[in-house]
């Protein structure tokens, strides 16, 4: 557990830490001399139970809340600190603000410096606090009148210290964190014999020597070398706890506060935040879009501007959905704690929890997306995927969602029985079967408008009827349609069971007669005009065949009046893989034309007949095989 101590300047936090661990946790010559905190202060305390307790010591003046926030955003457990002689402060309401709207509903008022104020006193100042908590998070906390100089109420706060330890151990062990790792880093520094350190507070998951994490913002990785957790050496961290994680692979100049120590899966950062906020019942004005704020999240703050999604303005004490614009990317994960301070950095206005990091910049006040962050808004990641896939029209990216989470893997499992599946995406079965009788429809009138064709091909009949869905789901949706027997995969070509291109008796004699001559014809593919020829047939006879197996699906035509067979196809998309295999996905005609040993026109028409039946996509002078096309597989 780690507890975080907040108050006024000169209100005791420092003294307190000290006569409750031993530890003076003022660590710098400056801090000595003028005898306040200036940075982040740490102390740690062994209860009963054997799970220690990290304390964070955040300083108090006012031009140092940047940093007091650091420090708040990563703890479990709040100690509000106002001294018996002063009573409540403006730091006191300030850092009260900060407790509330970071949502900590864990804690405990201390007042200070009892031996220094008679009872009627320190009962006035418990009556002043008392009051300044209601309508807060941490309104029902319990009230304890201590001092640190003569150990009164000392051992009251660590007995109730250690109670509050010991349930949230027994909470951690109930519950089953798939959660990836996230530290909050507040410090980097170098140690002789050791390199790259880094210190913050766990904010999720598990972290462990010799594994391999990624640093964001930003590109780079890092090997864990060794961890102190609470500070004592261990082989594993966990969530809750202070860190100090040893890397190897990392300067100390390509690290710093405000970054976060991540898993490589859940590796994001974002200028856009979609966020359920709340701005602080003391404001005197209600808080409008555009406004220009101060955003912390972690150990990093940003200049940033609000857009409210579903009001005009938001009322002192009110929560709204909005999106935070972001002038520089942050790390950030659904759930992660967000504090707003005014532009100048000069008050708290307001607070709330990361509903989705990765924010649209289009469409975010539509009805679709507001009920998408509803969605995002219950308490479970199962949950929130299931409402997710009964909102989404276009399906869920599960590897998106589970990093967006920061889940360790994607929640195939919380997956509803109807959703369909296809590479790492699903569709609610509502929407399944919306889009299922739209393609349907679409395929019946092109029947109607066009019935001497057999159909149109997969990606056409996707165009006409659900041209925003992702290719991997309209596969999976049409092979899914074609099991239940609706529809009939012919090849490329879709048709409805009832209708076919059916072939007359002559066609089905010249298809008989010319099919040797399209096999041989190997890579270099049989002309209408030859296989008319060296079948003794007339050319338009034989013209009009091809044409017709074309569109059952049993011809490819490349260009006009040249066509190869699928099995010959099919060996030439294997080699344009095994080209894009060693080329980045990358089909240059150069490569392919060597490959297959062909003319470079002929490689070139075969290519851009790939481009047209979506194998791959033309960018400039490139093909790119699609990786989501499940053609030739």
């Amino acid at each position: 557990m780690i507890v975080g101590t907040a108050g006024h300047i000169d209100h005791g936090k420092t003294t307190l830490v000290r006569a409750l661990t031993g530890v003076d946790t003022d660590r710098l010559p400056e801090e000595k001399k003028r005898g306040i905190s200036i940075e982040l202060g740490y102390a740690f305390l062994e209860p009963p139970s054997g799970a220690r307790i990290g304390f964070i010591d955040v300083p108090g003046h006012e031009r140092l809340v940047h940093t007091m926030v650091a420090g708040a955003s990563g703890i479990d457990f709040a100690l509000l600190l106002v001294a018996a002689d002063d009573g409540p402060m403006p730091q006191t309401l300030e850092h009260l603000a900060v407790l509330s709207l970071l949502g900590l509903t864990r804690g405990a008022v201390v007042i200070t410096k009892a031996d220094r104020a008679t009872p009627e006193r320190v009962q006035a100042v418990r009556e002043q606090t008392r009051a300044l908590l209601v309508g807060t998070t941490l309104e029902s906390v319990p009230v304890l009148a201590v001092s640190a100089h003569t150990g009164a109420g000392i051992d009251d706060l660590r007995a109730l210290l250690f109670v509050a330890a010991g349930a949230e151990q027994a909470s951690a062990e109930a519950g089953s964190d798939s959660k990836a790792l996230r530290l909050a880093i507040d410090r980097a520094f170098t140690l002789q014999g050791t390199g790259t350190v880094v210190t913050g507070t766990i904010h999720a998951g598990s972290v462990g020597v010799g594994d391999e994490l990624a640093i964001v913002p930003g590109t780079l990785r890092a090997r864990v070398r060794s961890l102190h957790a609470q500070n004592q050496a261990v082989a594993r961290a966990h969530a809750g706890q202070r860190c100090a994680v040893a890397l190897s692979g990392l300067a100390r100049d390509e690290v710093t506060r405000g970054q976060w120590l991540t898993a490589p899966a859940v590796a994001l950062a974002s200028e856009r935040l979609d966020l359920r906020l709340t701005l602080w019942p003391g404001e005197a004005q209600a808080l409008r879009s555009g406004t220009r704020v101060q955003a912390h999240l972690g150990a990093a703050h940003v200049n940033a501007t609000v857009a409210l999604l579903d009001s005009d303005a938001l009322a002192p004490g009110a929560t709204a959905l909005a999106q935070l614009l972001l002038q520089a990317p942050v790390g950030a994960w659904h759930g992660e704690r967000v504090l707003l301070r005014d532009a100048a950095a000069s008050r708290t206005l307001a607070g709330g929890r990361v509903l989705d990091p990765l924010a649209p910049a289009r469409y975010r006040r539509t009805p679709q997306r507001l009920a998408e962050l509803s969605a995002l808004g219950l308490p479970s990641a199962a949950e929130r995927l299931t409402a997710l896939l009964a909102v989404a029209p276009h399906g869920v990216d599960l590897k998106r969602f589970a990093a967006a989470q920061g889940l360790a893997h994607p929640p195939d499992h919380a997956l509803p029985a109807p959703a369909l599946v296809q590479d790492g995406l699903a569709l609610g079965a509502d929407q399944a079967h919306t889009l299922a009788a739209a393609a349907l429809a679409a395929l019946q009138r092109f029947h109607d408008q066009q019935p001497d064709e057999l159909g149109p091909d997969s990606a056409r009949l996707r165009r006409l009827s659900a041209p925003r869905l992702p290719a991997p789901l309209w596969q999976g949706l049409l092979a899914r349609l074609a099991t239940e027997g609706q529809l009939v995969l012919h090849g490329a070509v879709v048709h409805l069971p009832s209708h076919g291109a059916q072939l007359s008796a002559t066609e089905a004699r010249i298809a008989q007669k010319v099919a040797p001559a399209l096999v041989q014809a190997g890579f270099q593919g049989a002309w209408a005009r030859d296989l008319a020829r060296d079948a003794a047939e007339p050319e338009p006879l034989v013209r009009t065949t091809l044409a017709r197996l074309a569109r059952r699906g049993e011809l490819h035509q490349i260009v006009k009046d040249l066509y190869y067979p699928p099995d010959t196809l099919q060996r030439l998309a294997a080699l344009a893989r095994q080209v894009g295999a060693a080329h980045q996905g990358i089909v240059r005609a150069a490569d392919f034309r060597d490959a297959t040993d062909l003319g470079r026109k002929r490689a070139i028409q075969i290519l851009e007949y790939f481009d047209r039946i979506g194998f791959t996509r033309r960018i400039g002078d490139e093909h790119r095989l699609r990786t989501d096309c499940a053609l030739f597989s």
